[in-house]
């Protein structure tokens, strides 16, 4: 049990030092923000999928951006778990298959797979900060808030889809912040 605790406690503590990898998230918002503001505009479906494959790649790169803003280095920060992000992202990568073939049979498709495939490694990237639950939440509210505005609202797929995917990161974001910063209170209060 000792293995397992001290597991758990060194990666609490890498959640509070990089307060979460809050960038990426916040990085993911803005992405969504601007695929919602495209939607918005009037941008032709197939432009609207093609910008948003694009762009995928930039969610990165603007994370790290922001992690340079914020002083938060989630990339030099190495713990006991930090190879499980590799096999976490992999595994959020497989879906672009069924993107990709969406965009070419039924491309009105594409929104709702982007907006739930890309939040598949989120329960992962929970679990090695010892916030399952929380990353986990978001992942979970994602698919199925996206879930309703697929099947309920589906005139606006490509403006209210992407903006509720921002709001719902900008929520986790807000989240996480505010935990991190409950969690170091704790800590201090015990040191």
């Amino acid at each position: 049990m000792s293995l397992k605790s001290d597991l758990l406690d060194e990666r609490l503590r890498a959640y509070d030092r990089l307060r979460g990898g809050f960038p990426i998230p916040l990085a993911g918002a803005l992405y969504w923000l601007a695929l919602a503001l495209a939607g918005y505009a009037g941008v032709r479906e197939h432009l609207w999928i093609f910008g948003a494959f694009v762009t995928s790649g930039l969610i990165f790169p603007l994370a790290l951006l922001l992690a340079k803003l914020f002083r938060c280095d989630f990339m030099n920060d190495r713990t006991p778990v930090t190879d499980v992000l590799f096999p976490a992202f992999t595994a959020m990568l497989l879906f672009w298959p069924m993107a990709v073939s969406a965009y070419w049979t039924y491309p009105a498709l594409v929104p709702l797979i982007l907006a739930v495939g890309m939040s598949m490694h989120w329960p992962v990237i929970g679990w090695s900060y010892g916030k399952t639950v929380l990353y986990s939440a978001h992942a979970v509210s994602r698919a199925a808030v996206c879930f309703y505005i697929w099947n309920w609202l589906p005139d606006d797929r490509r403006t209210l889809l992407p903006l509720s995917v921002s709001l719902i990161y900008l929520l986790t974001v807000l989240a996480i912040l505010w935990d991190t910063r409950t969690g170091k209170k704790r800590h201090t209060q015990f040191t």
